[in-house]
């Protein structure tokens, strides 16, 4: 007989003829002579959330967004302590802002910085007959942290006169100089922002939510609903926004308090912002409704909530998410440009549009450019959501 020989893959275990077996801490010694593995590569059973969260670390503009997006918040949320001056308290109209400096009444350096008031020197500019204003030297202001201050409520529940900064003192001190009525620019900013992104967000939930629940109904059921639907979304996709912003929002009385006005104005932009979502989820739904695993589902008799839930909304989640974070910018310049028009935020509540109203001449922009200060806010914030969801959107869809 012939002997046939067969190679194999498959690693076999040694013959008997070939010698005795390795001892098990021979094949110890073995195993820990083998490489290392690459750290880089050996991230175990990671899921969806970490996969995405290790591709958008590697975004230096994404975490940039991210971390501008997380103080904007906080700031937000703890805007009076993060205002040295009462938003509200008038004092020197148009003064021109502070300089920090560290040196001393007598001229000497000193660690502890120091903001010298301005006030009116009892002259009068030969041209536009506006008094003129110095440096107080003789009152010096100085600075520090965690400095006591106007009082205010934490959370809306806790009394406290604390302050991040500020004058140690208690006197005013404008970094980003004053408005027409003498209203520190700064404060004013940093209170608005509980306002602007408060519009923004609020905005953009009703819009994603809506957007979300019409689109995956309709690319889900399809047939006649479909066609309805978009129909609908296509009709509200016809008007020209901006000038049916500013029909609807005249509608409000003028002696109509500021809440219900703040009401009306989320209730306008989300009624007009929700389709182009609705469509861009739709069309989704359409390409995940045909494969294999929804098909799958259906043939097992799964129901459509569960289909939807289990096996669309997770796929368009992602979509979803960037959508979100690139709409909020949106709205913060569409709620900063009714309210320079005097459509979004009505006084005694503070906005940035509300803010630029003071912008309105060019004369005054050209005296006082420090009035400008609130477009910074702006800017700030939308290249802060910019870039978070541009570094989402490389993470949840790398190719």
């Amino acid at each position: 007989m012939t002997e046939v020989h067969t190679r194999s893959s498959i690693p076999l275990p040694p013959d008997a003829g070939e010698g005795p077996a390795p001892t098990p801490a021979e094949e110890a010694v073995q195993v820990a002579a083998q490489p290392a593995i690459n750290p880089r590569f050996a991230h175990g059973n990671e899921g969806y959330i970490a996969l995405v969260w290790r591709r958008f670390r590697r975004s230096i503009i994404g975490m940039i967004g991210l971390v501008l997006v997380a103080l904007l918040l906080i700031i937000a949320v703890f805007a009076d302590f993060f205002a040295p001056v009462d938003p509200k308290q008038p004092n020197l109209a148009f003064a021109p802002p502070d300089h920090i400096t560290f040196s001393a009444p007598d001229g000497s350096f000193s660690l502890i910085p120091y903001v010298y008031p301005i006030i009116e020197t009892g002259e009068y500019d030969p041209i536009t007959f506006q008094p003129l204003t110095g440096p107080d030297m003789e009152n010096p202001t100085p600075l520090g942290f965690f400095v006591p201050g106007y009082s205010y409520y934490v959370l809306w529940v806790i009394p406290s006169n604390i302050h991040f900064f500020g004058s140690t003192n208690g006197k005013p001190v404008n970094f980003l100089g004053t408005d027409k009525f003498g209203r520190d620019i700064l404060s004013r900013g940093i209170v608005g922002s509980r306002i602007s992104l408060t519009i923004a967000l609020v905005v953009v939930l009703l819009t994603t939510t809506v957007g979300t629940l019409v689109g995956i109904t309709s690319g889900y059921i399809g047939g006649r609903v479909d066609v309805w639907v978009q129909r609908f979304v296509e009709f509200v996709l016809m008007f020209p926004q901006l000038p049916l912003y500013l029909a609807l929002t005249s509608l409000i009385p003028v002696t109509a308090p500021s809440n219900v006005f703040i009401a009306f104005v989320i209730g306008v932009m989300a009624a007009l912002g929700w389709a182009q979502l609705a469509r861009e989820v739709r069309s989704k739904t359409l390409s995940l409704a045909r494969i294999e695993y929804v098909r799958a589902a259906i043939a097992v008799g799964s129901g459509d909530f569960r289909i939807i839930t289990r096996h669309i909304l997770p796929n368009v989640m992602s979509h979803i998410i960037v959508a979100v974070t690139l709409a909020v910018p949106s709205v913060v310049l569409l709620e900063s440009f009714l309210g320079f028009l005097g459509f979004a935020v009505k006084p005694p509540l503070i906005s940035w549009g509300l803010m630029l109203q003071d912008t309105g001449t060019f004369s005054v922009i050209g005296s006082y450019p420090w009035i400008l200060s609130p477009v910074v806010f702006v800017l700030i914030t939308v290249f802060a959501f910019n870039a978070l969801g541009d570094g989402l959107r490389d993470a949840v869809d790398p190719y």
